[in-house]
């Protein structure tokens, strides 16, 4: 009797979701999702969930394909020598297969008094948790976001558009943007109320319940701190003996294969190609979700993967609900200068960052019903990406000859 092959996702954000739909392309395959929580979070609106603007989750339904078995709770430890995931209850799961999707989540600050009196804001687990803090201080009271990266940014201006008092506090505003679109996003802090607080002397060196230090000597009043600097990774990987970089993401070829073992795969922000990982988000997490779905399907037919080909358009913003800008890029994801929204524009970048967040789910449920129909051609993968790799194989094998 032929026997299905069992395949096990870790992890159900973006990219877990899209590897375990694209592995439902074959009938002979068995795919099961193992995620901690019960829904589909839309971590792109974590920030309106802490303003209650958007609850930001979705139910598995809407975008997971109903061949997927989903199975709510932790794996402890992947035993890739025996084939099988520990869960938090002591049980196993099996495993032809395991795509490793865990995702990313805050980073552990080392700043004193982060830890005990900061908020993050990765998680919904975390946006709960800042949710009532934020009604219990009151309207009028001092907020403090860390971190200008997007999720600091469009935090800022949730809460200021909504009449909070926000400091925004970053060694520099947007460093990923354009100067022209952090023109823009600064005229829009500006214009809703939001101090920012930047530069060198801008760095945190404490927390107090009540008060953020600065290296300059400023002290920040501040009734909530939110902390958005930075994201980390789960330490599962590390944690079962598997090969990963400094940051705790699985090291993996081109093909998102593991460099200890072909059974596992890993996809977006846990995964680390060639030492050369793309940027945390779910613009990457989408793709490279795809593509793991799509190795692990090579493999299954005996075929050769294909190599990994992420390409970007942009970084799109949104700066309260009724404003927002995109601003194009690269496939490399470097900006290009170009944006829309803006000055006398900026519900036209509001409903662009809106159509993003819905077209995302869409896309998820798409997938599940037609898996496989809207992958990204390789030929639109980043070609310095690629000739940097073709560099270092050609160094790499230079080294390796031996002097006569």
């Amino acid at each position: 009797m032929h026997t299905k092959t069992e395949v096990v996702v870790v992890g159900g954000g973006y990219a877990g979701v899209t590897a375990a739909n694209r592995l439902t392309r074959r009938d002979d395959v068995s795919v099961t999702l193992i995620n901690p929580r019960p829904s589909f979070v839309e971590r792109i609106r974590l920030h309106q969930r802490v303003a209650g603007t958007h609850d930001a989750v979705v139910d598995y339904r809407d975008v997971l394909a109903p061949t997927v078995t989903l199975v709510v709770d932790a794996v402890e430890q992947i035993d890739a020598p025996g084939r099988h995931v520990i869960l938090s209850d002591g049980s196993t799961t099996g495993y032809d297969y395991l795509i490793y999707a865990v995702g990313s989540g805050s980073a552990v600050p080392d700043v004193p008094g982060a830890a005990e009196h900061a908020y993050p804001i990765a998680t919904l687990e975390e946006a709960q948790r800042l949710e009532p803090a934020l009604d219990a201080a009151g309207a009028g009271a001092a907020v403090t976001v860390v971190g200008a990266g997007p999720t600091g940014i469009e935090t800022a201006t949730e809460l200021a558009e909504q009449g909070r008092a926000v400091t925004l506090v970053c060694d520099e505003l947007g460093p990923y943007l354009h100067q022209r679109g952090r023109r823009v996003v600064a005229s829009t802090l500006a214009r809703l109320g939001v101090t920012v607080a930047s530069g060198p002397g801008a760095v945190v060196t404490a927390v107090t319940p009540h008060v953020v230090q600065l290296a300059d000597g400023r002290e920040i009043p501040s009734a909530v701190t939110i902390w958005s600097a930075g994201f980390g990774v789960p330490d599962l990987a590390t944690r079962s003996g598997l090969s990963t970089d400094a940051v705790g993401r699985l090291r993996t070829d081109e093909t998102l294969t593991s460099v200890d073992d072909d059974r596992i795969v890993a996809a977006g922000d846990s995964a680390a190609p060639s030492d050369r990982p793309f940027r945390m988000s779910c613009q990457a997490a989408g793709q490279l979700g795809g593509m793991a779905g799509d190795t692990v399907l090579s493999r299954i037919a005996g075929t050769e993967p294909a190599d990994v080909a992420v390409a970007f358009l942009g970084q799109c913003l949104s700066l309260g609900r009724g404003a927002g800008m995109f601003e194009f890029s690269r496939r490399d994801d470097a900006p290009i200068g170009v944006h829309l929204g803006g000055r006398g524009a900026a519900w036209l970048g509001a409903g662009l960052k809106e159509l993003v967040c819905w077209s995302t789910v869409k896309q998820l449920g798409w997938e599940a019903r037609w898996p496989g129909r809207f992958r990204i051609p390789a030929f639109v993968g980043d070609p310095r990406r690629r000739a940097a790799l073709r560099e270092r194989e050609v160094a790499a094998t230079s080294d390796a000859v031996p002097v006569a």
